[in-house]
């Protein structure tokens, strides 16, 4: 009975979330198409930036960088309607009690060191071993959940977390191939050795893109990072920050606590 009353309270928040979506993907092709309405008005180099880029840009170069963009493309429509590892449960409360009696049951049968390993290594059919989290935005339970990206619309759960290293590292890769496109334009059109009043309208297009573009590769650098550190730690974002609301982790810092307090 529970499950059928929290199935009818999501129709309409799957609807509005639907809605929702649709109006932003709406606003945003006004916008693209406002925008490029716009170009040949307050832009008129635009076309002859474009043949210098493409004159300037060896085209083993540019296959590349036209290929990573399809494919970026593809990835985001992908990720944004994958299922991130969605969990159906009857209420909020069966999902905490079960964690809890499965850290209770592991700490009346196993000793404080089996416990640790335990807490490692769990079964891969317990509520520890699916590690659900709860996702504030989506309303739901998700399955290995690390974080909810808002540029993509969706969680990072267990089922498109790949997608999501994959996404970034082509981020990263595309950004790197526009800095060395530009770089090579700016280098061939000897826009570095020019004053700023003697730079036309495309040489200041590619110098402000390119700095938008390293801006971009640092903080996505870092980002990237955290990311292999979590997964060669075995963590997610979500229980990095808020370890402290999770009672498995609790478990490990008091059984580790009791390890040091009887070698000492």
């Amino acid at each position: 009975m529970a499950q059928i009353k929290l199935h009818d309270q999501r129709k309409p928040l799957e609807l509005w979330k639907l809605i929702g979506r649709c109006t932003v993907s709406c606003i945003s092709v006004l916008f693209s198409q406002l925008a490029l309405s716009l170009v040949p008005r307050f832009f008129s180099a635009s076309p002859l930036f474009i043949q210098l880029i493409l004159s300037a840009v060896s085209c083993l170069m540019d296959i590349a960088f036209n290929g990573a963009i399809t494919m970026l493309i593809i990835g985001l429509c992908s990720i944004m309607s994958s299922n991130p590892g969605l969990v159906t449960y009857g209420s909020s409360d069966e999902l905490v009690e079960s964690s809890v009696a499965e850290v209770e049951a592991h700490n009346r049968i196993l000793e404080p060191s089996a416990s640790v390993l335990c807490h490692e290594c769990p079964t891969e059919g317990s509520v520890l071993g699916r590690r659900v989290r709860y996702c504030r935005i989506c309303k739901g339970y998700i399955k290995g959940f690390d974080h909810h990206c808002p540029a993509f619309g969706n969680c990072i759960g267990q089922n498109n977390h790949v997608l999501f290293m994959v996404l970034l590292v082509g981020f990263l890769s595309t950004e790197a191939s526009y800095v060395v496109c530009s770089s090579q334009f700016a280098a061939k059109s000897q826009i570095v050795d020019r004053t700023r009043l003697e730079t036309s309208l495309s040489g200041n297009l590619a110098i402000s893109t390119m700095l938008f573009s390293i801006f971009q590769l640092l903080w996505q650098a870092v980002f990237m990072t955290w990311h292999i550190y979590c997964i060669c730690f075995n963590i997610r974002t979500d229980e990095w920050i808020n370890w402290e609301k999770y009672p498995e982790f609790q478990d490990v810092v008091h059984s580790q606590q009791e390890l040091d307090v009887s070698d000492g």
